[in-house]
């Protein structure tokens, strides 16, 4: 099965970093596997950020899986949405639960989950996690293998 990527605005194309979260474009693609429910995980070990008060750089270590309904997510729209906190100023949690929503709205998934492994600043790590209730019965879930902080390398 072929998928039709003519929609998709970034993959194929020289594209600029969004400015903001507010700003990137995520974009989907169909599933061609929906009669299968599997899981898919997006890690993203550098995810950075800025702290919305003193402006220094928060950096976390991001895992992403979701077990697809109709849609998977375009991984180079991703890639650019978390690219585009960058410049962004909010608390370990927000960003987390930010990048979950937009996904979550996106794709409206089987089932979704997000570790948002913060390293720390001012001594003590800031854990995010989340999902949207319990994995679809049967399917594997991998652990995310991120160890609990200690140099979290």
């Amino acid at each position: 099965m072929t998928t039709d990527t003519s929609s998709l605005t970034q993959l194929g194309h020289s594209t600029e970093t969004p400015a903001s979260p507010e700003e990137a474009v995520l974009e989907r693609v169909p599933s061609p596997h929906r009669d299968a429910d599997y899981v898919v995980r997006f890690t993203c070990p550098e995810f950075t950020s800025l702290c919305p008060m003193t402006g220094q750089p928060d950096f976390a270590h991001l895992v992403i899986d979701y077990v697809p309904g109709d849609w998977l997510v375009e991984s180079k729209s991703l890639k650019l949405f978390l690219t585009s906190f960058r410049n962004h100023g909010s608390f370990h949690e927000d960003c987390t639960m930010t990048v979950a929503a937009r996904i979550r709205d996106l794709l409206d998934p089987k089932w979704l989950r997000i570790g948002g492994y913060w390293y720390p600043r001012g001594g003590i790590p800031i854990d995010v996690f989340w999902q949207t209730g319990p994995a679809p019965e049967g399917v594997w879930i991998p652990d995310q293998g991120v160890p609990p902080y200690r140099g979290r390398g």
